[in-house]
Order: structure tokens, then sequence, then C-alpha cells
């Protein structure tokens, strides 16, 4: 069955949350799990501190970095859809429930629309956006030589010896090439995914529940399986494991750390915040939630090599890094049949395309494109009713080259 278009599940039109208290038919709760379902996710994925505890990421005292206006109507740039479909750009934003759409051409911000329960100072979850900003915080500490890539996740997280991680280096936890018993199936109430959501307080704990109900037992309690550093396979666990390392080699909470080394220098707009487990733990793989231009603006730092708001933030050797990408041969047998030839580099998504675009993706449709050649980044917030990506991406990434394209050739 098709799910409902974005117009009738739009979560203001259906009223969801609303009148004091709000109706039993138009509640969304944790406890439940409704706040999952579709069309409620549309609300709740706006609205995630009402839902859950979270931490703030500060933005600092200083004045928001200006981002310069110059909008230009783009909803009618045509693409063709990977399944041969004529499409506009606006139309590729109703199809795939976009909460909110930024696009930076040459750091002016051309086109930002809203759309459902999003606001430009409402904070949207990033779901897996968030493990590219992981990656990057990693990468700096790298930079700074507080992290060994080559070094054994062991040698920075003692109590990660007898897991899975025990024989893995930092440098396979950071492109994913771990081999790992962990499945991450989100549709599969059994996968594994599913007991990292009750850890990570992100899934109610059942009655009589016998797993981990923190991000670090749920960690220390993983098996190998096969080998490490053969091949790519997508396991947010690697992800939680290098944002442990992240706090143990910098001495902060991830929290803390994002603050002040990009979200103070970026001069962000609002302040970010984390979702965190039942002891205050941040989730490094999925939990960040940002306004929508604040994820354009770091969208455009890395554009910029590391360099914004009159600053180097990131060292361009991180950025350049993540850019180049990872081996496409151990990205190949994932099976992404969406990401022909496209490789994994440091919690980012690389395409090898023509542009050399790359990208940070999250479930639902949420997503930085980060495209060279155009000097054009996309910043995007959804809530699509199936949490693959293989459901947005015959849509959003011909939608995103044909911009491209469009905005070369007006110069």
């Amino acid at each position: 069955t098709q799910p409902a278009p974005a117009t009738s599940t739009d979560p203001e039109t259906l009223g969801w949350m609303r009148g004091f208290p709000p109706s039993p038919d138009r509640l969304i709760t944790f406890q439940d799990g409704s706040f999952r379902s579709f069309p409620e996710l549309r609300w709740a994925w706006s609205n995630i501190r009402q839902l859950v505890p979270t931490v703030n990421v500060w933005r600092g005292a200083g004045p928001a970095s200006p981002l310069r206006r110059e909008d230009h109507d783009i909803g009618t740039v045509a693409s063709t859809t990977m399944d041969g479909r004529p499409m506009t750009f606006a139309k590729m934003l109703e199809e795939t429930y976009t909460d909110g759409i930024a696009v930076l051409h040459r750091g002016r911000l051309i086109y930002e629309r809203y759309f459902g329960a999003l606001k430009p100072h409402k904070p949207h979850i990033g779901m897996s956006v968030t493990k590219s900003f992981t990656g990057v915080l990693a990468g700096m500490l790298v930079s700074e030589r507080k992290i060994d890539p080559q070094a054994l996740v062991p040698d920075y997280v003692p109590e990660l010896k007898a897991s899975a991680f025990g024989d893995a280096h930092v440098h396979e936890v950071m492109d994913m090439t771990t081999g790992l018993l962990y499945t991450e199936v989100y549709t599969d109430k059994n996968s594994d995914v599913w007991g990292l959501r009750r850890a990570n307080g992100m899934a109610p704990i059942p009655a009589g529940y016998e797993g981990a109900t923190t991000i670090f037992d749920f960690l220390i309690a993983q098996k190998k399986q096969g080998e490490h550093g053969k091949a790519f396979a997508y396991k947010t666990v690697n992800t939680d494991v290098l944002a442990w390392i992240c706090r143990r080699a910098s001495g902060m909470t991830l929290s803390d750390l994002l603050s002040e080394r990009i979200w103070q220098p970026m001069g962000a707009e609002e302040d970010a915040h984390y979702h965190v487990d039942r002891i205050g733990t941040e989730s490094g793989g999925g939990g960040l939630s940002t306004t929508l231009r604040d994820l354009a603006r770091f969208g455009e730092t890395m554009r910029n090599h590391g360099r914004f708001n009159g600053r180097q933030i990131v060292p361009s050797s991180v950025v350049e890094d993540i850019a180049r990408g990872g081996d496409p041969e151990k990205f190949k047998p994932a099976g992404y049949t969406t990401l022909p030839g496209a490789s994994y580099r440091n919690q980012w998504w690389v395409t090898h395309n023509a542009h050399g675009a790359y990208m940070a993706r999250g479930v639902y449709g949420q997503g930085i494109y980060v495209d060279p050649k155009a000097e054009m980044v996309i910043a995007r917030y959804a809530s699509h009713p199936m949490a693959g990506n293989a459901a947005n991406d015959p849509v959003t990434l011909p939608a995103y080259m044909a911009l491209a394209k469009a905005l070369m050739a007006g110069g």
C-alpha cells in the first residue's frame, strides 16, 4: 500500500498534540511508541525534546554568522528519477516528505522552505547525519594526535577489550569496516538496532527486559563476526564506539566537544541538542537535532575545506581526507543499488560522481549534500514514512544533480 501523501499527513493540518491537554486521538507519546509511527513521526522528528531527555549543545555568546540571501526560485528545475519519471525540484520535496530544505550556492542562501511541524528556529533530529559530526570531531582529534587511527580501540576504551571491538583498529571503526554480529534492519523488531534504540533511550524498555539500558553496556556486549578491515557494513554501533573514543581522548562530553569545536566557532544561530540515554550519554550515532540553517552552515564549512565564519574551524586535511573517499571495493558488497561506485569514509558517504559530491545521511530522509564542483550545499530534513534511504535516493539524488548543473549553467 502506498503511504498517504505529504499534504494529507501534514502534522499541522492533522492537529497532532494540539489542545490542553491534546485529545487522546491526537496524542503522541514516547512510552507507547507512537512517536515512531507514520504519520505521527512527522510531528515527532521536529519535537524530540518533548519526548525524550536531551542535553544542550551551546552556540556560545557570540553573534550568529551571517548567511547572505539571494533568493532563486529553483522549484521548477527539472530532473528524471532513477525509475524514469519526470520530476521538478518542488515536486521532489513534496514526494519525499520534506520538512525543510536549504540550498547554498557559493555561500549564499538561495532557497529555503519549511513544511509540516518544522520552523526556522526549531531543531529537527538529524538521525544518522549525527555520525558525520562525530566523524569530523574524531578527525580533528586525529589531526591533533590525540587519537591514533592505527591504534586498537581498547587503547582508548579498555572496557571494550572483551567485546567485538577488542582487536579492531580505530580507523576500522571510523570507516565501518569492522566484522560484527550486530544487524541494522529498521523494519525488523528483532534486529540489534532495536536493542541499541532501547539502550540509547530512543525506544521504551518493555516489562521484563533484560538487555542493556545504557549505550556503554550495549557496546561492551557486542560480538564479532568475520574479520575486521575486509568490507564496509553500515552499523551504528561503530559510531557510538568512535564517540566513546572521542570522549576519552578529549576528556569532554560529546555535547561540550561539539559546542567548543564546531558550534561556537561556526556562529550557529541556535543551540543544538543530543538525545541521551538513561545515564545522560549522548547518542553519537543518531541523536543530534539542529536547526536547518545551522545544518547548512556545517555543510558550507565542509565545502570550504573547514573554513567558515572567518576562521579555519576544521583542519582542511580532515575535510579533504573525507572528500577523497574510502575504498569502493570494500563498499560494493554492501549492495547499495542507489549509490553505484560510492564509498564510505570517516562517517561520510562519498559518491565519486562527476562532481565529487559527498553526503551525510540519516533515516527518513535527513541529509547534507556537498557538491564541490557546483559550489552547492543542500541541507534537508524530512519525515518519510519509510526509514531506509532507498525510498528517497531515486527521487532526491537526480534532483540534486540536476540543480547543481542548472546552477553551474546559470553562473
